[in-house]
């Protein structure tokens, strides 16, 4: 089981992840346009760097919807490998049987 800090941090970083979305994209969309003059870039990745660091998506990390863990994530399922394996025995999984049977 994760530590309930880290769990809650990484929620925070969800909600602060849906915040700035759309300034985001915006901001973006303006550092990637070629037509845009070379000021109009550099401002606004001047802003897009005053941003919370935690508003970027590739800080967010999946974990597991029981136990928490962050490794061995199977998207799918939204759990973990240790669990995935758990359930799939327990027969709660409609479709997934372990290969050993």
């Amino acid at each position: 089981m994760a530590k309930t800090s880290v769990i809650e941090r990484n929620k925070k970083r969800l909600h602060m992840i849906k915040q700035y979305a759309d300034k985001r994209k915006v901001l973006k969309a303006v550092v990637r346009d070629i037509n845009a003059t070379l000021e109009q870039r550099m401002e606004a990745q001047a802003k897009l760097c005053k941003l919370p660091r935690n508003s970027s998506k590739v800080r967010y990390k999946n974990r597991c919807a029981q136990t928490g863990r962050a490794r061995a994530y199977f998207r799918f399922f939204g759990v973990s490998r240790i669990v995935l394996r758990e359930l799939a025995s327990q027969g709660l999984l409609p479709g997934v049987k372990k290969a050993s049977w």
